[in-house]
């Protein structure tokens, strides 16, 4: 939320928070695009791709403070990279792929969760 809250303090024009909210449409578009592209780099077993997409992601979801999002990305981006971070160890691709898998659908639902919350925002907040 403070995130949000520095990114808010950048409209020039407090009532239609018109920088923050283009802001905040392009990430819409770039996640939803980026999920469909991890989405098929799954069905191709490229995890190279889904490391790349994983740290894109992370950055855009970091810079509006949508943490759920970055988190699994972070993930996404490491176990792309055949690592697990959570047990410091290194995986093959049929071990990864599935954990993958497991982690968009929960980034995906993160997601859903804060575009609402954030179009809500903006509708309370613009009138």
């Amino acid at each position: 939320m403070e995130i949000f809250q520095q990114i808010l303090e950048l409209d020039d024009d407090d009532e239609t928070h018109e920088f923050s909210f283009g802001m905040v449409e392009a990430y819409f578009d770039q996640a939803v695009k980026t999920f469909e592209e991890m989405e098929k780099a799954i069905v191709k077993k490229d995890c190279d791709t889904l490391s790349s997409k994983g740290h894109f992601l992370k950055g855009s979801s970091a810079t509006l403070g949508i943490t759920k999002v970055r988190e699994a990305c972070e993930s996404i981006q490491n176990y792309g990279s055949l690592w697990d971070d959570k047990t410091g160890k290194a995986l093959t691709a049929d071990v990864a792929l599935p954990k993958i898998e497991a982690v968009l659908e929960e980034a995906k639902i993160s997601y859903g969760e804060a575009e609402l919350w954030l179009k809500n925002w903006y509708l309370d907040a613009r009138g």
